[in-house]
């Protein structure tokens, strides 16, 4: 006989019929962090469509393979969900995932989205960089970032090398590039694809948090989320002028780097996220929510 807590569960989730095969027995504490996860997602506020960012600079034009979270949302993937550390070094615009999953799923992935102000990035040294050397640079303020996350009592973090080798779009002013990062001694690899789109006065940041695992994946999703984000008019690379606007100390280089945030101490700062089931760590259980979240989105379709 099913555990009764189990029967309380889907009641409260509103299953007719228990959604796990075998007469799978759960325990009280998985009892519970479904009960825990399914209260978090229903509080996500997931839109589609246009999305204006809170920062007033830029649109998302979300189609219906992603749904956007709102910057408190995120905060709550990224920190209880995810396992981050709270304030990484910048508050976000809101993040996008993939609409089939869920936060909890063992195979879920997301996009951050930030905006950084410092002026009008000049694209002339676009073709002279050396991305060997620079990731020779990368990896050794990863190390230096990687010391603050012990300190912190987090584990640390290293930068492999390139999972894609950076590209830049002069035609777009889109940039997009690829780490492969290792937390701990986790043997599946953290994948932190990176797209940046350059505006009149700042940049548009958008940083995958994914597995290396799901680099097909991610790789057939690009185009879609490189399509996606766009500055408003007014707002646009091509508006900027030069008697009036502020141009950034660094160029397209220092961008991949990371040193645009170096300021803040948390050189490299866009390693920090990652998707480890943070305060729900219980093993499993992220792939059982997930099969609940599809029975139930079958179900009321």
């Amino acid at each position: 006989m099913r555990n009764p807590l189990t029967l309380l569960l889907f009641t409260i989730i509103g299953f007719s019929q228990p959604a796990l095969c075998n007469d799978q027995q759960m325990t009280p504490e998985e009892v519970e962090y479904l009960i825990a996860a399914e209260k978090i997602w229903n509080s996500l506020d997931r839109k589609k469509g246009e999305i204006k960012l809170p920062n007033g600079v830029a649109t998302l034009q979300v189609p219906d393979s992603f749904y956007y979270l709102k910057p408190q949302d995120t905060e709550t993937v990224l920190v209880e969900i995810w396992g981050n550390p709270p304030d990484a070094g910048m508050e976000t615009l809101g993040m996008l995932m993939p609409a089939e999953s869920t936060p909890f799923d063992d195979g879920s992935w997301g996009v951050t989205i930030e905006y950084e102000d410092e002026g009008y990035v000049s694209d002339e040294d676009a073709d002279a960089i050396d991305y060997a050397d620079l990731l020779a640079d990368m990896q050794e303020g990863t190390q230096e970032a990687s010391k603050q996350r012990v300190a912190q009592g987090y584990e640390p973090i290293e930068l492999v090398g390139w999972a894609s080798t950076p590209f830049y779009d002069k035609s777009s002013h889109k940039l997009h590039w690829a780490k492969e990062i290792r937390f701990g001694d986790d043997p599946v690899h953290t994948l932190n694809y990176n797209i940046r789109v350059l505006g009149r006065q700042g940049v548009l940041l958008l940083n995958f948090i994914a597995g290396m695992d799901q680099k097909e994946k991610i790789d057939a999703e690009i185009g879609t989320v490189l399509a996606l984000a766009e500055f408003n008019q007014g707002s646009r690379y091509e508006d900027f002028n030069p008697e009036l606007d502020k141009v950034a100390a660094y160029g397209i280089g220092a961008l991949v780097a990371g040193k645009v945030v170096a300021k803040t101490g948390l050189l490299a700062a866009a390693l920090i996220f990652l998707k480890k089931f943070g305060v729900f760590i219980l093993i499993g259980l992220g792939a059982v929510f997930g099969k609940l979240f599809k029975r139930k989105s079958e179900n009321s379709e």
